[in-house]
């Protein structure tokens, strides 16, 4: 058991700190090279930021976009989170095979991307405990990022319709939503995301915007 001082100070994070018309968008894994490409390059074209957190067993997909994602980075329109090596479940790692997942991910996003994943996570599957969570405050990850809304695309088979109706259900005021670059009818969803934003007066940013000082003051807990 571990005592409750080593995880005090981190935070799980579902939706903004408070009222706004700020909303994340984040990706995870990156095993589609076309979902992948598309998504840096809807960044790129619409200047709508986004939040990335990929699993570095994936690399060959990531890798040939360093560049253009580095660029977005040092343009405050990318934040990199750490997503493991594997997206093995955190729960069921042992405490050594979970730092290294954490460790070896972060070691290629920084070397790839040019910057640390820290102070942000984002578990596999969600899923977490005590233990891990401890784990990751030692290693330096305060902020376990969750979300609160979705695009729909975690099951393989999702239709172009199904997205866009996830989408407009999941896309609300102070909403951090889950998406994944795993399949290539996620292509059809980016002019969609783009008029729901547009009509609703949403303010997309970056999940490291979302939670700038300024902000927390209205962060409970």
């Amino acid at each position: 058991m571990f005592a409750p001082t080593v995880i005090e100070k981190q935070q799980i994070l579902f939706n903004a700190p408070g009222p706004t018309r700020q909303i994340a968008l984040t990706v995870d894994d990156g095993f589609n090279a076309i979902a992948v490409a598309g998504y840096i390059d809807f960044a790129k074209r619409t200047n709508i930021p986004l939040s990335f957190a990929p699993n570095g067993m994936y690399q060959k997909v990531w890798n040939p976009h360093a560049d253009a994602v580095r660029s977005l980075i040092e343009a405050g329109r990318v934040t990199m989170v750490n997503h493991t090596w594997s997206h093995f479940s955190i729960r069921t790692l042992s405490d050594s095979a979970l730092r290294t997942e954490v460790e070896r991910n972060d070691d290629w996003i920084e070397r790839t991307f040019g910057v640390s994943t820290r102070p942000w996570f984002r578990p596999p599957y969600g899923e977490y405990s005590e233990r891990s969570r401890a784990i990751l405050a030692e290693l330096g990850y305060s902020r376990i990022l969750m979300w609160n809304g979705t695009v729909g695309d975690s099951r393989l088979g999702v239709t172009a319709d199904e997205l866009v109706a996830a989408a407009r259900e999941s896309l609300q005021p102070g909403a951090i939503v889950l998406g994944h670059a795993n399949q290539q009818v996620v292509v059809n969803l980016y002019g969609e995301l783009e008029r729901i934003i547009a009509q609703r007066a949403l303010v997309p940013v970056t999940i490291s915007s979302m939670f700038e000082p300024s902000n927390l003051a209205h962060l409970a807990g």
